[in-house]
Parts: structure tokens; sequence; C-alpha cells
């Protein structure tokens, strides 16, 4: 299956770049919205242009949630840097709308992707909670973590970690680089957003690896993936 990964665009709109007929799956990594240049018109013009094309092709189009998303979604509890005033409206309305358009993780086969990414650490704590246990069931762990995401009843996925400024691990929306890379979840391939690099990035042993892909600040580069 073919894939095509956008990671975070903070409002451009680079995306609309890629040919939707030529792929399998579209994956946008989140963080849609919250740029330091772009104006509000534009962001608010992208999203719905997005969420659009999530509509015309639902099967297709994978829209996944970053903390830049969900600090709108939730407001104003989650706040997170890059917030805009001005924007708290409309896009909590936009959001919140459309939530059904919207998940925190998509997985095909043993690629996982994410917005920021799982650690071992993490993934542990996680299965703590007996409701959301992985073990026997016959759903995949993206299943489960957008199970604990539509649940609203599951802090750990919102959690900031110490490298962002919180405690403890972060959690899948907000795990920094630094967290994921020493610690990546055994038995999958991630693909994954959030920490700005130049250039792409992968680290992998076995059957685990993580693909950082954060890179439109720099460049306009979308990752493929056939799995």
């Amino acid at each position: 299956m073919k894939h095509i990964i956008i990671g975070d665009l903070h409002g451009k709109n680079v995306w609309r770049q890629v040919d939707v007929e030529k792929y399998d799956k579209i994956v946008f990594l989140g963080d849609y919205v919250d740029s330091f240049t772009l104006p509000d018109l534009v962001i608010d013009q992208n999203l719905q242009d997005i969420i659009q094309l999530k509509k015309d092709f639902p099967d297709k189009i994978v829209l996944l949630l970053g903390n830049h998303d969900v600090q709108y979604m939730f407001y104003p509890y989650l706040r997170c840097s890059g917030f805009r005033d001005s924007m708290k409206r409309p896009l909590k309305a936009l959001f919140n709308i459309n939530e059904s358009l919207f998940q925190i993780a998509y997985q095909h086969g043993s690629y996982l992707f994410t917005h920021a990414g799982l650690t071992n650490a993490w993934y542990l704590e996680f299965m703590q909670i007996p409701r959301w246990r992985i073990k026997d069931s016959p759903q995949t762990l993206a299943d489960i973590l957008n199970a604990a995401n539509d649940s609203r009843n599951c802090s750990l996925i919102y959690r900031c970690g110490i490298r962002r400024g919180g405690e403890r691990g972060g959690g899948i929306i907000w795990a920094d680089k630094s967290e994921t890379e020493t610690d990546m979840l055994v038995g999958y391939h991630q693909v994954v957003g959030h920490t700005p690099i130049d250039e792409v990035y992968s680290l992998s042993y076995g059957d685990t690896s993580i693909t950082y892909v954060d890179v439109l600040d720099n460049k306009t580069y979308f990752h493929e993936i056939d799995c």
C-alpha cells in the first residue's frame, strides 16, 4: 500500500502539491495550525480545505492530531506555545464540529503513525490501565489509542514530557525526539513529526525503527512508504 506522509504544516499550503490519485493513503501528522508568520485567514482556510479533502476522500485521507490542534479542541486546558487568542473560538469550533474526522494514531501492519511517537516507558504505563490493555485483543495498538482518545478519559495521551516543560514521559502528541530516539517502541516502525529537524532522520534495529519527518519549516518534502 502506497503511503505519503505530510509533516507538521502550521498553516502552510504545501500539502496542495500532493497528487491524491497517486497514493492509497495520505497521512497528515497533525499540527495544522499555529504559525509565527502566516495570518489567521490563511491558517483557517488551509485547515478547512484539509477537512474538506478528508470528506471528499474519507478512506484515503488520515488526519492525525498534534499538540497544537488539541490545545484548541480542549481550550483552555491544554495550552502550548504558539497559541493564538484571536483563533481560539473559530478553531475550537472547527475542530470540534469535525471531531470524527480526526484520530490520534494510524497503523498499517507494523507501521505506526502518530504526531510525536511512543516510547516503551510510556507504553508500559499506558498498559497498566486495565481498560486499555492490548494483550489478547483483536484490535491494533492504533485502535486502542484512538479509543482512549475518544473516551476523553486518558490524560496520558496529552501529557507533556520533561523535555517540553512537563513531568515524566511525554505522551503521543508531546514526546520529544530525545525521548523517542533513546526508547523507541519495540516491534513497530514509527513515523512521526513534532520535533523540527533539517533533514528526515531514521533510526532502526531489527523489527524496530522510528523516522522523523518534521522538515517543512526548511524544505518541501513528503515522506513516501510502501508497506
